[in-house]
């Protein structure tokens, strides 16, 4: 019988090794080669925030016209859709490698019931999309002034 050494490095190799050959079989070969990049839907990021009076979203719409952009509220689910279209240009270009997404997409986000769905204000600036939605007056926090009732407590001496 012969004796080997023991490495511990390649245990961890090998559970690399089976964990990206699941995430392969899961999500295929997402990022890693240039076909994932023509494949995957286009979804514009989001970013979401609030403070004491509102519930913000900015969406990431570059090179998307605003007429292109529809934003809806139903059932308490505001959903913002459109489509950015692939510019075709009377030349032919020889393109290298087109990086950046095109088509249509949808983003649906239930809303909290802070908010009033009523009160949504949507404008559109340099490829940005802001919703702002007003709180609730019962929901926005409210600070409570303790009161004296004039009375003193006594105590008893010893």
């Amino acid at each position: 019988m012969a004796i080997t050494r023991w490495n511990p490095s390649s245990d961890l190799y090998s559970l690399q090794s089976r964990m990206n050959r699941l995430f392969q079989d899961m999500y295929g070969d997402w990022g890693r080669s240039d076909e994932s990049l023509h494949n995957s839907a286009f979804a514009p990021p989001v970013d979401v925030y609030e403070d004491e009076n509102n519930l913000s979203l900015k969406f990431e719409v570059p090179g998307i016209n605003e007429k292109d952009i529809d934003v809806n509220i139903d059932n308490n689910v505001l959903t913002v859709s459109g489509e950015r279209k692939f510019e075709k240009n009377e030349k032919e270009e020889n393109f290298h490698r087109i990086e950046r997404r095109y088509g249509s997409f949808t983003r649906s986000f239930t809303l909290p019931q802070s908010v009033d769905p009523n009160t949504c204000n949507a404008n559109y600036d340099d490829g940005v999309l802001n919703i702002k939605f007003a709180k609730k007056a019962e929901s926005k926090p409210r600070q409570i002034k303790i009161g004296s009732s004039g009375k003193t407590l006594q105590g008893k001496a010893a």
